[in-house]
């Protein structure tokens, strides 16, 4: 029986940080999913002042060969590395404390005060709960119940 997604991704990321750390790279994210009838295992990185194509060509490289060597994957796959993009994901603990300030979209499990979705600006991160002000009201989320958050990329700055 095939690894489990959930197993392959765990076990990708247990890899792949302590070399992606050594390149001064950090791990954002890793999917692995089928695409048009293909596994892909896709790995989003970044590194203060943002990720240049070469830099995604070393990491692909480098992970590749650690990947190849490992043998994790038992199925054919292809490997893409890329910058997590403006939208970048907040996941992390070390994320929500790293863009405080900043404008971000979150999308809740559960209703909080009737809805799911909130985008503003992130205010706060304290005890696991994000404090996301949206037109002027300031709305308590609990990190455990966040579906999905992400960066909100402002062409005007």
């Amino acid at each position: 029986m095939a690894k489990a997604v959930d197993a392959i991704i765990n076990e990708t990321v247990m890899l792949v940080s302590p070399l992606l750390d050594d390149m001064g790279l950090e791990l954002v994210d890793v999917e692995y999913l089928t695409e048009r009838g293909r596994w892909v295992l896709r790995i989003y990185i970044d590194k203060p002042g943002g990720v240049t194509i070469d830099d995604c060509v070393e990491a692909s490289n480098e992970v590749g060969t650690l990947l190849d060597v490992k043998d994790i994957i038992p199925v054919h796959y292809v490997l893409e590395v890329s910058s997590p993009g403006l939208d970048r994901p907040l996941k992390k603990e070390k994320d929500f404390l790293r863009f405080v300030g900043e404008k971000i979209k979150v999308r809740m499990k559960h209703d909080v005060c009737g809805r799911k979705n909130f985008t503003g600006v992130f205010r706060r991160y304290e005890r696991g709960i994000l404090y996301v002000e949206v037109e002027g009201n300031i709305f308590s989320l609990p990190r455990a119940d966040v579906a999905k958050a992400n960066l909100v990329y402002s062409f005007d700055s």
